[in-house]
Protein backbone atom coordinates (compact mmCIF):
# COMPACT_ATOMS: atom_id res chain seq x y z
CA UNK A 1 0.00 0.00 0.00
CA UNK A 2 2.81 2.30 0.33
CA UNK A 3 4.29 2.21 -2.44
CA UNK A 4 0.60 3.36 -4.69
CA UNK A 5 0.69 5.78 -1.97
CA UNK A 6 3.81 6.69 -3.20
CA UNK A 7 3.02 6.39 -6.48
CA UNK A 8 -0.64 8.23 -6.59
CA UNK A 9 -0.68 10.27 -3.84
CA UNK A 10 -0.71 13.49 -5.71
CA UNK A 11 -3.38 12.55 -7.54
CA UNK A 12 -5.10 10.99 -4.59
CA UNK A 13 -4.62 14.66 -2.85
CA UNK A 14 -4.88 17.88 -5.79
CA UNK A 15 -3.65 17.28 -9.36
CA UNK A 16 -2.48 15.27 -11.90
CA UNK A 17 -0.29 17.48 -13.37
CA UNK A 18 -3.09 19.07 -15.30
CA UNK A 19 -6.01 18.81 -13.65
CA UNK A 20 -7.31 19.38 -10.18
CA UNK A 21 -8.14 15.82 -9.35
CA UNK A 22 -8.55 13.31 -6.17
CA UNK A 23 -9.37 14.92 -2.79
CA UNK A 24 -9.08 18.93 -3.57
CA UNK A 25 -12.22 17.77 -6.62
CA UNK A 26 -14.41 16.64 -4.03
CA UNK A 27 -13.95 18.68 -1.44
CA UNK A 28 -14.85 21.77 -4.62
CA UNK A 29 -17.69 19.70 -4.99
CA UNK A 30 -18.87 19.19 -1.53
CA UNK A 31 -18.56 23.01 -0.76
CA UNK A 32 -19.94 24.03 -3.87
CA UNK A 33 -22.83 22.01 -3.26
CA UNK A 34 -23.18 22.65 0.62
CA UNK A 35 -23.18 26.16 0.42
CA UNK A 36 -25.54 26.60 -2.76
CA UNK A 37 -27.81 24.37 -1.57
CA UNK A 38 -27.72 26.00 2.02
CA UNK A 39 -28.13 29.41 0.70
CA UNK A 40 -31.12 28.46 -1.45
CA UNK A 41 -32.90 26.50 1.12
CA UNK A 42 -32.95 29.61 3.79
CA UNK A 43 -35.21 30.97 0.62
CA UNK A 44 -37.00 27.84 0.03
CA UNK A 45 -37.77 27.47 3.89
CA UNK A 46 -39.81 30.16 4.29
CA UNK A 47 -42.27 29.72 1.55
CA UNK A 48 -42.10 25.72 2.59
CA UNK A 49 -43.67 27.37 5.64
CA UNK A 50 -45.93 30.54 3.46
CA UNK A 51 -49.94 30.25 4.04
CA UNK A 52 -50.00 30.67 0.38
CA UNK A 53 -50.45 27.67 -1.20
CA UNK A 54 -49.40 29.14 -4.64
CA UNK A 55 -45.94 29.40 -2.90
CA UNK A 56 -45.94 26.74 -0.61
CA UNK A 57 -46.95 23.72 -2.99
CA UNK A 58 -44.33 23.77 -5.56
CA UNK A 59 -41.79 23.92 -3.01
CA UNK A 60 -42.82 20.93 -1.20
CA UNK A 61 -43.47 19.20 -4.71
CA UNK A 62 -39.76 19.77 -5.50
CA UNK A 63 -38.25 18.39 -1.99
CA UNK A 64 -40.87 15.33 -2.77
CA UNK A 65 -39.44 14.89 -6.13
CA UNK A 66 -35.73 15.25 -4.80
CA UNK A 67 -35.58 13.48 -1.63
CA UNK A 68 -38.49 10.76 -3.19
CA UNK A 69 -35.96 9.56 -5.62
CA UNK A 70 -31.91 8.28 -5.47
CA UNK A 71 -29.31 11.07 -5.96
CA UNK A 72 -27.69 8.18 -8.64
CA UNK A 73 -30.58 8.59 -10.49
CA UNK A 74 -30.85 12.55 -10.48
CA UNK A 75 -27.52 12.61 -11.72
CA UNK A 76 -27.92 10.58 -14.77
CA UNK A 77 -30.90 12.62 -15.57
CA UNK A 78 -29.23 15.88 -15.41
CA UNK A 79 -26.28 14.65 -16.95
CA UNK A 80 -27.80 12.13 -19.74
CA UNK A 81 -30.64 12.79 -20.13
CA UNK A 82 -31.30 16.96 -20.07
CA UNK A 83 -28.78 17.23 -22.86
CA UNK A 84 -30.63 15.25 -25.34
CA UNK A 85 -33.68 17.91 -24.63
CA UNK A 86 -33.35 20.20 -28.44
CA UNK A 87 -34.25 23.56 -26.33
CA UNK A 88 -30.19 22.51 -24.53
CA UNK A 89 -28.75 20.99 -27.47
CA UNK A 90 -29.84 24.51 -29.34
CA UNK A 91 -28.41 26.74 -27.19
CA UNK A 92 -24.88 27.10 -27.47
CA UNK A 93 -24.17 27.95 -23.26
CA UNK A 94 -26.90 24.69 -21.98
CA UNK A 95 -25.10 22.69 -23.96
CA UNK A 96 -21.43 23.41 -23.28
CA UNK A 97 -22.86 23.17 -19.21
CA UNK A 98 -24.92 20.01 -19.44
CA UNK A 99 -21.77 18.20 -20.96
CA UNK A 100 -19.54 18.96 -18.32
CA UNK A 101 -19.96 15.86 -15.96
CA UNK A 102 -18.41 18.61 -13.17
CA UNK A 103 -21.08 21.44 -13.69
CA UNK A 104 -24.27 18.26 -14.11
CA UNK A 105 -22.72 16.84 -10.43
CA UNK A 106 -22.33 20.17 -8.71
CA UNK A 107 -26.12 21.33 -9.85
CA UNK A 108 -27.28 17.63 -8.82
CA UNK A 109 -25.72 18.03 -5.66
CA UNK A 110 -26.80 21.01 -5.06
CA UNK A 111 -30.48 20.12 -5.71
CA UNK A 112 -30.07 17.89 -3.61
CA UNK A 113 -28.85 18.79 -0.66
CA UNK A 114 -30.94 21.54 -1.39
CA UNK A 115 -34.36 19.32 -1.06
CA UNK A 116 -33.31 17.93 2.05
CA UNK A 117 -32.24 20.80 4.12
CA UNK A 118 -35.26 23.12 3.05
CA UNK A 119 -37.20 20.48 5.42
CA UNK A 120 -35.11 20.65 8.05
CA UNK A 121 -35.12 23.66 7.89
CA UNK A 122 -38.63 24.46 7.79
CA UNK A 123 -39.02 21.98 10.29
CA UNK A 124 -37.10 23.91 12.78
CA UNK A 125 -38.74 27.73 11.75
CA UNK A 126 -41.88 25.97 13.12
CA UNK A 127 -40.46 25.25 16.28
CA UNK A 128 -38.77 28.38 17.30
CA UNK A 129 -40.97 29.24 20.07
CA UNK A 130 -44.25 31.66 19.43
CA UNK A 131 -43.78 33.19 22.73
CA UNK A 132 -40.50 34.81 21.00
CA UNK A 133 -42.06 35.73 18.00
CA UNK A 134 -44.20 37.68 20.01
CA UNK A 135 -42.38 39.38 22.09
CA UNK A 136 -39.98 40.48 18.97
CA UNK A 137 -43.37 41.98 17.16
CA UNK A 138 -44.66 43.60 20.67
CA UNK A 139 -40.93 45.21 20.58
CA UNK A 140 -41.38 46.72 16.77
CA UNK A 141 -40.09 44.20 14.94
CA UNK A 142 -40.93 44.13 11.37
CA UNK A 143 -41.21 40.67 9.35
CA UNK A 144 -37.74 40.59 7.69
CA UNK A 145 -36.14 41.57 11.32
CA UNK A 146 -37.73 38.72 13.43
CA UNK A 147 -36.49 36.57 10.53
CA UNK A 148 -33.08 37.87 10.86
CA UNK A 149 -33.00 38.01 14.55
CA UNK A 150 -35.39 35.83 15.99
CA UNK A 151 -36.39 33.07 13.60
CA UNK A 152 -33.21 32.09 11.60
CA UNK A 153 -30.74 32.06 14.88
CA UNK A 154 -33.50 30.25 16.78
CA UNK A 155 -34.03 27.77 13.58
CA UNK A 156 -30.24 27.43 13.11
CA UNK A 157 -29.77 25.97 16.72
CA UNK A 158 -32.75 23.90 16.30
CA UNK A 159 -32.07 22.20 12.86
CA UNK A 160 -28.01 22.06 13.88
CA UNK A 161 -27.45 18.07 14.70
CA UNK A 162 -30.35 16.94 11.80
CA UNK A 163 -28.10 18.92 9.27
CA UNK A 164 -25.02 18.33 10.38
CA UNK A 165 -25.71 14.67 9.44
CA UNK A 166 -27.03 15.97 5.88
CA UNK A 167 -23.71 17.73 5.45
CA UNK A 168 -21.95 14.25 6.36
CA UNK A 169 -24.42 12.55 3.71
CA UNK A 170 -23.92 15.10 1.04
CA UNK A 171 -19.87 13.88 1.64
CA UNK A 172 -20.39 10.64 1.34
CA UNK A 173 -22.65 11.02 -1.78
CA UNK A 174 -19.67 13.08 -3.54
CA UNK A 175 -18.42 9.43 -4.19
CA UNK A 176 -20.56 8.79 -7.29
CA UNK A 177 -19.39 12.03 -8.78
CA UNK A 178 -16.76 9.48 -10.55
CA UNK A 179 -19.70 8.21 -12.79
CA UNK A 180 -19.81 10.49 -14.61
CA UNK A 181 -16.03 11.39 -15.38
CA UNK A 182 -15.25 13.60 -12.72
CA UNK A 183 -11.66 13.09 -11.61
CA UNK A 184 -12.72 12.94 -7.49
CA UNK A 185 -11.16 9.90 -5.02
CA UNK A 186 -13.16 7.25 -6.16
CA UNK A 187 -12.42 8.21 -9.92
CA UNK A 188 -8.55 8.25 -9.10
CA UNK A 189 -9.25 4.92 -6.44
CA UNK A 190 -10.62 3.14 -9.82
CA UNK A 191 -7.79 4.33 -12.04
CA UNK A 192 -5.24 2.99 -9.15
CA UNK A 193 -7.31 -0.24 -8.92
CA UNK A 194 -7.05 -0.82 -12.83
CA UNK A 195 -3.31 -0.47 -12.97
CA UNK A 196 -2.18 -2.13 -9.78
CA UNK A 197 -5.60 -4.99 -10.02
CA UNK A 198 -4.99 -4.59 -5.93
CA UNK A 199 -8.77 -3.55 -5.29
CA UNK A 200 -8.03 -3.80 -1.35
CA UNK A 201 -5.50 -1.36 -1.61
CA UNK A 202 -7.29 1.20 -4.29
CA UNK A 203 -10.78 1.40 -2.20
CA UNK A 204 -9.07 1.62 1.20
CA UNK A 205 -7.19 4.50 0.75
CA UNK A 206 -9.95 6.22 -0.54
CA UNK A 207 -12.04 4.90 2.20
CA UNK A 208 -9.20 6.31 4.76
CA UNK A 209 -9.55 9.56 3.00
CA UNK A 210 -13.32 9.81 3.75
CA UNK A 211 -12.83 8.88 6.66
CA UNK A 212 -9.99 11.79 7.58
CA UNK A 213 -12.86 14.54 6.09
CA UNK A 214 -15.39 13.01 7.74
CA UNK A 215 -14.31 13.07 11.37
CA UNK A 216 -13.26 16.60 10.50
CA UNK A 217 -16.65 17.56 9.41
CA UNK A 218 -18.00 15.56 12.63
CA UNK A 219 -15.55 17.28 15.05
CA UNK A 220 -16.15 20.89 13.98
CA UNK A 221 -19.75 20.54 14.10
CA UNK A 222 -19.40 18.57 17.68
CA UNK A 223 -17.80 21.92 18.62
CA UNK A 224 -20.69 24.01 17.08
CA UNK A 225 -23.03 22.20 18.79
CA UNK A 226 -21.41 22.46 22.32
CA UNK A 227 -20.64 26.38 22.02
CA UNK A 228 -24.81 27.21 20.30
CA UNK A 229 -26.62 24.40 22.15
CA UNK A 230 -24.83 24.58 25.96
CA UNK A 231 -28.09 26.22 27.12
CA UNK A 232 -29.81 22.88 26.44
CA UNK A 233 -26.93 21.12 28.52
CA UNK A 234 -27.57 23.73 31.57
CA UNK A 235 -31.31 22.88 31.29
CA UNK A 236 -30.40 19.33 31.73
CA UNK A 237 -28.31 19.37 34.50
CA UNK A 238 -30.66 21.79 36.51
CA UNK A 239 -33.91 19.50 35.80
Amino acid sequence: MLEIIQQYWQSLLWTDGYNITGLAMTLWIFILSVLMGGILSLALAVGRNAQNKLIKLPIWLFTYIFRGTPLYVQLLIIYTGIYTLSVVKNNAWLGDFFQSGLNCTVLAFTLNTCAYTTEVFAGAMRNVPNGEIQAATALGFNRFQIYRYIIFPRAFRIALPTYSNEVIFMLHSTALAFTVTVPDVMKIARDIYAETYQPFHAFGIAAVIYLCVSFTLIFSFKKLEQRYLAFQQANIQIS
